[in-house]
């Protein structure tokens, strides 16, 4: 009996061992499959504009039912217009609460651009840490869902521990066109 007890405590505990490993394997950020706040981590997250007093730059987000990925839940929608006579730029942040990304290689999402209002093809993201703001360009949006890979290493970050913002930023000088809109679902870090 004590032996039958022993093995299913080690079958028990391989199996606890692997499950915790294959939920480490992802850090989902945010599905927006709720349709609210917070993300997935706890934290907060909005759209930001470099001036608020400036009415010619604006970014807004919303949920949007129509346009998730798969055909599940709701993916965010961000509406950026920098289209302004002032040096202009706006995105979305969402905070990361701490998070500890050592044990993750890469950062993945989907994206794709709304052909009906337009959308810019390339945005910048940054990672922030506290202390460091790591930044990758991201070329080559279109009209269909795109899965994104990029490896934490592209944004040069020296401590991947106590991450504080993932963001997203739309600026004058690269947004083609200055405004338009984009579609994001399922932000993860992947190992």
């Amino acid at each position: 009996m004590k032996k039958h007890l022993l093995g299913l405590a080690v079958v028990c505990a391989a199996f606890i061992g692997m499950s915790s490993s294959a939920s480490a394997a992802t850090l989902l950020v945010d599905d927006f499959d709720r349709g609210e706040k917070p993300n997935a981590l706890g934290g907060d997250f909005g759209a930001w504009d470099k001036d608020p007093n400036d009415a010619t730059q604006t970014c807004a987000l919303s949920f949007d039912k129509g346009h998730a990925f798969g055909g599940v839940g709701y993916s965010l929608k961000l509406d950026y217009d920098v289209d302004s006579p002032n040096p202009a730029y706006n995105g979305l942040w969402s905070k990361l609460e701490g998070a500890d990304l050592r044990s993750y290689k890469k950062l993945t999402f989907y994206v794709k651009g709304d052909k009906d209002t337009g959308y810019t093809k390339s945005f910048k993201l940054e990672l922030k840490n506290g202390k460091e703001v790591g930044q990758y360009v991201l070329k080559g949006v279109t009209d269909q869902w795109k899965r994104v890979s990029i490896p934490l290493s592209e944004f040069g970050l020296k401590d991947l521990r106590g991450m504080t913002e993932f963001v997203i930023v739309f600026d004058d000088a690269s947004s083609d066109p200055k405004s338009g809109s984009v579609f994001l679902d399922e932000i993860a870090f992947e190992s």
